[in-house]
This record gives structure tokens, sequence and C-alpha cells, in this order.
């Protein structure tokens, strides 16, 4: 039987802290979730009713150039309010342009995969599906439900050489594409580059530099480290997945056996176990908690998304930081903000980064034609406009144009970021934060993907091994031993998918 059906997992990236997934897979899991709740609620209502919790139905009668009587249904995973709107906004000028008309579905991450499920089984699928993060995706191809030929024509009509080549390859399986790739958020390590000058420190790249930097850091005042703790989040694996892949562990090998209790991996636990338990706040750390207290002045380093960007920037009233400084400036940390993209540990001669690619999809009962023209819309003349929403979480992973193979990336680095306050994020960063979160999409490394696990990545959203094993870590259990029992659970998981 179909893993879909099976696992019924949960996907629960908190992606816009609002996020991620958000995520909470991928897409941060990032920033509360804001609203979220109620639509999610009100989602789970209709869909138990067997309808769709339409959020505008585009019906624009200005004489657009394709057949007025076609008609798609597109679900995203955009539940916020104003980015609902904003989505129906890029919507109405699709019909306008197209005499497509478009129902518009906004879905919440933590009810993706239940939502999937119902639909599927009754036959009522989307047309089209975005802003899904890449476990999903690949969940989605190994249950059928992408209609793989209408997304590679939607790709040689837009032409791939015009797409982050790193992106292609995670929203591949076995050679073949489930997905147009749009946009990327990276995990990142930021750290306070005012006490790291102070104390004659280089910025923390290496195990060896972020060990010494919290050492050197840690006070009565100031945590050396905050990073995420709390069993069964995903946010938490997400957090040791960036560490753990610099230092070269693996989930899987390229056979598909599971590497997760290899040396690399027992060293990458044992070396987040002590950053915590020696040079980090007391009590189990989430997605909010390590903001609070990076925000509140009282950490030097700590691990979150490209979403908290706007936030540390104070433009968002919901989340401004509350250090002493930030009083009188609230962009004083982002000012005083160094960020590294990339962690490496001893055991791997290469660094790496986590982060999250978010596709536009073709499912497998489709409307193809009408369903191609938004895809290839929301790639094209959509496409700035709905990076825009959210730039500092929606890095593009298109480019350009064949004409123009930078508009894209040039367009994004001038746009607005925040909410209640808009500003673009150069007002508040320096040139090479910018430059590393631009290249972010090309360095995205990723636990399974590749190995052609997909399913296996997935599967783990709903019971979040690795995060109860982080906690375990953290709580002062033996990494070896904690790295040992995982490599079973994750491997008794793997037995049940087909």
């Amino acid at each position: 039987m179909s893993s879909l059906w099976t696992n019924q997992m949960t996907t629960v990236t908190r992606r816009n802290h609002d996020h991620t997934q958000l995520p909470r897979f991928g897409r941060h899991a990032m920033r509360g979730a804001r609203g979220r709740r109620a639509v999610a609620a009100a989602a789970t209502l209709l869909f138990a009713a067997g309808t769709l919790a339409a959020c505008g139905d585009s019906d624009s009668d200005g004489g657009g150039s394709g057949d007025s009587s076609e008609s798609i249904t597109v679900w995203i995973e955009e539940d916020l309010p104003d980015r609902v709107q904003a989505t129906q906004d890029i919507v109405d000028d699709f019909t306008k342009a197209t005499g497509v008309k478009v129902k518009l579905v906004a879905v919440a991450e933590d009810q993706f995969n239940q939502l999937l499920t119902s639909s599927a089984a009754a036959g009522d699928l989307p047309d089209v599906m975005g802003g899904i993060p890449l476990g999903q995706i690949q969940t989605m191809g190994s249950n059928d439900l992408v209609d793989t030929d209408a997304v590679a024509e939607v790709l040689d009509e837009l032409d791939a050489s015009t797409f982050s080549e790193r992106a292609l390859e995670l929203v591949q399986d076995d050679g073949t594409t489930l997905a147009v790739p749009s946009e990327s958020w990276a995990q990142l390590l930021f750290y306070r580059k005012d006490l790291f000058d102070q104390a004659g420190l280089s910025a923390p790249s290496t195990y060896d530099d972020i060990l010494n930097a919290a050492q050197t850091l840690d006070s009565g005042d100031v945590a050396g480290f905050v990073g995420a703790t709390a069993p069964g989040d995903a946010f938490t694996e997400q957090t040791f997945e960036h560490v753990a892949l610099g230092n070269g562990c693996e989930l899987v090998d390229d056979d598909g056996s599971v590497t997760i209790g290899d040396p690399a991996c027992v060293d990458a636990l044992s070396f987040y176990g002590q950053l915590v338990n020696d040079y980090s706040v007391p009590g189990a750390q989430d997605v909010d908690t390590t903001r609070a207290s990076y925000f509140a002045g009282q950490a030097a380093m700590f691990i979150w998304s490209t979403f908290v960007l706007d936030e540390m920037a104070g433009l968002r009233n919901d989340a401004m930081p509350t250090c002493a400084e930030c009083k009188k400036d609230p962009a004083f940390l982002a000012k005083n903000t160094g960020v590294v993209t990339t962690i490496q540990g001893p055991d791997s001669d290469q660094p790496a980064v986590f982060g999250e690619v978010t596709s536009w999809t073709i499912t497998a009962d489709s409307a193809t034609d009408p369903a191609k023209k938004f895809v290839e819309y929301m790639l094209g003349d959509g496409y700035e406009p709905w990076v825009a929403i959210a730039p500092e979480g929606k890095v593009p992973v298109r480019t350009g144009t064949p004409d123009d193979p930078s508009a894209f990336s040039d367009a994004w680095a001038a746009m607005p970021v925040g909410v209640d306050t808009k500003a673009p994020l150069s007002d508040f960063y320096s040139q090479d934060v910018l430059d590393a979160l631009a290249a972010g999409p090309s360095e995205l490394a990723r636990w399974g993907i590749s190995q052609g696990q997909g399913d296996l990545v997935g599967a783990l959203q709903g019971e979040q091994p690795v995060a109860t094993a982080v906690n375990d870590v953290t709580s002062g259990s033996d990494p070896a031993d904690v790295a040992s029992k995982l490599a079973d659970q994750i491997t008794d998981i793997q037995g049940t998918l087909p």
C-alpha cells in the first residue's frame, strides 16, 4: 500500500515562523503561526464537508487571450491573510491575461498531507500546487500524483538553463523532474559581529570556531549560543541537519542504507550537545525562544532561517528586537549581525548549508493545458510579484530569462521586505550578507533527497525522531547510544515504505 495512505504524516513546518518548510518542515519552520490555527481549522472543516476552502475564484471577464471556459483549482501553502491576498492579485492578473479562471485555495502546512490524502482518495485533487517543500514533492512523486510530462514541458518552455542547477537536482526522483522549483530559503548561523570584533574572533564557520566563540562570549548576561532542542519539533531537526551536513553526516548512503549511526553523525551530535549543554540557556528551545533570546541581546549566536531578516531589522511590529540598544535603534541587531551560510566539521572536507526549495507542480489529474499556462505565468510575468510577497524567504531559483539571465535575481535584491514597515534588505545588511543569501540556492544540501530517499524524508516529518534524539543528547544522554537507537528507528520507518 502506498506510503501516503499508511503514514498519514503531518507536515508542520512553522514556515513563516510565519515561518519556515517553514517550516515546520522546511519553510521554516520559521515565524510563529499568526492566524494559521484559525485558517487550518476552517480548512479542515470545509474539507470534512467535502468542499474546498477556496480563498478566491478569479472570474474576470476582461477579454483574456485564453478560452474563458477554462478553469483550474490551485492550492498554495501560503495561509497568512496578507500573502493570500497578494497571491490572489497575481491570480487575477493571470486571468485577465489568459481568460483562465482560477480557484485559489490556501492550505496550512500542518494540514497539507491530511488534505492531500483525503482529496486524492476522493479523486478531487487540485490542478496545481504551489509553495510545496521538497519532502512533500517527493511524497507526491512516490504516490504517482504528479503529471511529470506536464512539468517537463513547462521547464522546457521556460528554459531549464535559467534555473539553479542544484534546485533542479533536488526536485528530481531518479532522473524524473517532479516540480518546477520556484524559490528557496536557507538556514543560517547568525552572530553578533560587534561582540566577535571586540573579542578578536573570526566568523564562526567551523565546529572549532563555533565552540571557541561560544566559550569566549558565554557569560552571565549573554549565552554563547542558542539553538533548537525541543523534541518532536521540525525546527530542531532542521537545525541539527544543518549542523550535521557540515560534518559529512548523512541520513542514508547512495544505496539507501541508514547511516545516521555512523561516526560523523555521532560526532555531530556530540558537538551540538556540548554547544547547548555548556554555552546555551536552560530548558527546551524552539523557533520562538531562540529568536527571542537573540533579539533580547542575550545570545552571541543562533541558528534560524532567512525569514528572520526583516524581523531583525525592526520591520515587523509583532516580532521586534528588544535588546537595550534596540530601544534607540530597532535595526541595531541587523547592523551588528553577521551570517554564516555554511558550517564545516572536522569529519568533512567541505562545508554545507541546509535549506528548502519550494516549487510549483501539476497533479496527475489536472486540466493540463491551463495548469501549464498557470505555472509558466507564476515563473514568468507573475514571478517577481510572487517573490516580492516575502523576499527574505523567497530567494529566486530562477535567476532570469534567456534574454536577461539575471533579471529576477537583480529585481529580488532591490525588493523591500517587512510587514508593518518596508525597506530593502540593503538598507540594513552589508553586501557580503546579500551575496551570501543570493548564492544560497546553489549550495543547498539535504538529507536523503539526492540519494533517492525523498519518501523517507517525508515520512520522518510525522514522527520527528531526529528532533527527539537531539533533545536526548542535549539533556545528557550518550551521543553514540542515541545515534544507534535513532538509526534503528529510522530503519524501521524505512521498512514500512513501498
